[in-house]
């Protein structure tokens, strides 16, 4: 019989006091979907026809932006493990720059709604389409500097395999950035 050592538990990657405010995020987003769904329930017609206004093509542009930019943050984590702190500081620079372009086209977005009068007192659609896009946008700008800043410390071999908990920190929150925007373009956008 063999007595293998127990396997010691795994811990989160990155900072603890990240994944705190991750979980509080989510929770704030859940309560927000959850208020989205009842309200959608009682008002069908009104959030079918609110959603038939949306440019779905900038909506499904941005969802492939921010999707793709996630896949980079995950591929700079996989680098960094592997002592490829270039690679890492490369990848993490492609991040950056395809989700200034998710940001560049949600504001483009944001005036566009502007200009065909959709406002947060237009009707209840009007109202929780951009208030849960604005807010889910202010967290892209949050993670943009994280990001950036990660990318210029790794280009200068501040991290390593032994010890990147920067690059997981700031990959643990954009993660959370592209999970949210991923359900709330199927809420928004796409169910009916």
């Amino acid at each position: 019989m063999s007595s293998a050592a127990p396997e010691a538990p795994r811990e989160l990657p990155g900072d603890f006091a990240m994944w705190m405010f991750i979980f509080a995020e989510l929770t704030v987003f859940a309560l927000l979907f959850a208020a989205y769904a009842m309200t959608r329930a009682a008002h069908p017609a009104q959030f079918a026809a609110g959603q038939r206004a949306l440019d779905r093509m900038a909506g499904l542009t941005e969802t492939a932006l921010l999707a793709t930019s996630g896949y980079c943050v995950a591929r700079a984590r996989r680098a960094i493990a592997g002592d490829a702190a270039a690679a890492c500081a490369r990848w993490l620079c492609c991040a950056v720059v395809l989700g200034c372009g998710f940001a560049l086209l949600r504001a483009h977005e944001f005036v566009a709604d502007s200009l065909r009068g959709i406002t947060l007192g237009g009707n209840l659609f009007d109202m929780f389409y951009l208030s849960l896009t604005f807010f889910h946008f202010m967290h892209v700008l949050m993670g943009l500097p994280i990001l950036a800043t990660v990318a210029w410390r790794a280009r200068r071999g501040c991290y390593g395999p032994l010890d990147h908990a920067g690059v997981e920190t700031a990959g643990a929150y954009w993660h959370m950035v592209d999970l949210l925007w991923l359900v709330l373009f199927f809420l928004v956008y796409v169910s009916h």
